[in-house]
C-alpha cells in the first residue's frame, strides 16, 4: 500500500530554513529539494529539483528582513511550483509580510496587505496557511481559503508554567484588548490595557494603564514587537503603576534597528518570542529573549490539511 505522506512534500525558502526542517522531523518527511541562486544582478532563480506532479506541496516563507526579497523569492517559486503540475499549493507564511498595512488610514495611501494577498493567489497559492495576522480581516482579501492559526497554546503552556500567581495581562493598546482578554482568560489572571497615542509610524506615546496592576507580575502581550518603543514604554508604565515584575510575550519577534538594546536597557525581565521569524545570532546573544517553536502547531496543521481533516482545532 502506498504511503500517503508520499505525495506531501515540503519545500522553503530561504527565510526560516530551520523551522521548515524541524516542521519536516516533526513530520518524518524530507524537506524538498530546491536550488535557489540570483543572477549578478540580484534576480531571483528557482530550480525545483524533485517531481511534484500530483503532488500536495506546502511552501514555507516567512516575510521577515529582508522582507521584500523574502516576499519575491516566494512568489518566484510558487510560480515555479505551479508550472510543475502538483495537485494542490499551500503557501505556509508564518509572518504575513505587510499585514499592519491593513486599510487606509489617510487619503492616497495603499493597502498593501491586499496587494500581498492578490500576488500570493495570481503566482500560484490554492490555499494560504498563516499564524497571528496583524488584523483578522486579512483573511477575507484572500479569495483561496485561509488557515489562520494562533501562537496561543505555545505562549500559554510556556507562562502557565513558569507564573503561578499574582498576574495581570496587559494589552499594549486597545486593538489587541481581544488577545489580551482571552489570555487572560486561560490563566484566570487579571486584564489590563495601555491607553497610548501614536503621533507617527513606529513613534508611540504611552498616556496610562487601566486595570490593577499594583503588586503584580504583568505580562505584556501583543502580536508582534518591531522596533520595540511601544513595548519599551508600556513596561515603564506599569513599573510607574507600581507592578511588581514586567513580561513581554508576542508571536513575532520582528525587533528592527535598535530594538535589542532598547529592551534590554528597559524594565523588561524577559521577552517571549516564537520562532515564526528566525532571530541573528547577535539577537539570540540577549539573555532577556526566550524563543519558543511554533514548528509542532505548523506541522500539525499541514498534516491535517493533507489528510483533509479539520484544522478548526488549532483555531485557539
Amino acid at each position: 500500500m502506498v504511503n500517503i505522506l508520499e505525495k506531501l512534500k515540503i519545500f522553503s525558502g530561504s527565510s526560516n530554513v530551520a523551522l521548515a526542517q524541524e516542521m519536516c522531523d516533526l513530520l518524518h518527511i524530507p524537506l524538498g529539494e530546491a536550488s535557489l541562486k540570483k543572477f549578478s544582478d540580484g534576480e531571483i532563480s528557482v530550480d525545483i529539483c524533485e517531481n511534484v506532479r500530483g503532488m500536495d506541496v506546502f511552501i514555507v516563507q516567512s516575510a521577515c528582513t529582508p522582507a521584500n526579497e523574502h516576499i519575491m523569492e516566494m512568489l518566484i517559486i510558487l510560480d515555479a511550483l505551479k508550472r510543475a503540475s502538483p495537485a494542490r499549493i499551500t503557501a505556509v507564511i508564518p509572518y504575513y509580510g505587510y499585514g499592519r498595512q491593513d486599510r487606509k488610514v489617510s487619503p492616497r495611501v495603499p493597502i498593501s496587505a491586499k496587494l500581498m494577498a492578490d500576488l500570493i493567489s495570481v503566482a500560484g497559492a490554492n490555499r494560504v496557511l498563516t499564524m497571528e495576522l496583524h488584523a483578522g480581516q486579512i483573511q477575507g482579501f484572500f479569495n483561496i481559503p485561509v488557515d489562520h492559526l494562533y501562537s496561543t497554546p505555545v505562549l500559554y503552556q510556556y507562562v502557565k508554567e513558569k507564573f503561578l500567581n499574582d498576574l495581570v495581562v496587559v494589552s499594549p493598546d486597545t486593538g489587541g484588548v481581544e488577545r489580551a482578554r482571552d489570555f487572560a482568560g486561560r490563566l484566570n489572571a487579571g486584564l489590563a490595557i495601555i491607553d497610548k497615542r501614536r503621533p507617527a509610524p513606529n513613534v508611540s506615546e504611552i498616556m496610562h494603564v487601566i486595570g490593577e496592576v499594583e503588586g503584580k507580575s504583568a505580562i505584556i502581550i501583543d502580536d508582534m514587537i518591531d522596533t520595540g518603543g511601544t513595548i519599551v514604554q508600556a513596561a515603564q508604565a506599569l513599573k510607574d503603576d507600581g507592578a511588581h515584575e514586567v513580561f513581554a510575550c508576542c508571536t513575532h519577534g520582528v525587533l528592527s534597528g535598535n530594538a535589542v538594546k532598547r529592551l534590554e536597557d528597559s524594565v523588561i525581565k524577559e521577552v517571549i518570542v516564537t520562532n515564526t521569524i528566525p532571530l541573528t545570532e547577535e539577537k539570540q546573544k540577549s539573555k532577556k529573549i526566550t524563543v519558543l517553536s511554533v514548528a509542532g502547531l505548523l506541522s500539525e496543521a499541514i498534516r491535517r490539511i493533507h489528510y483533509n481533516e479539520s484544522v478548526s482545532a488549532l483555531f485557539i
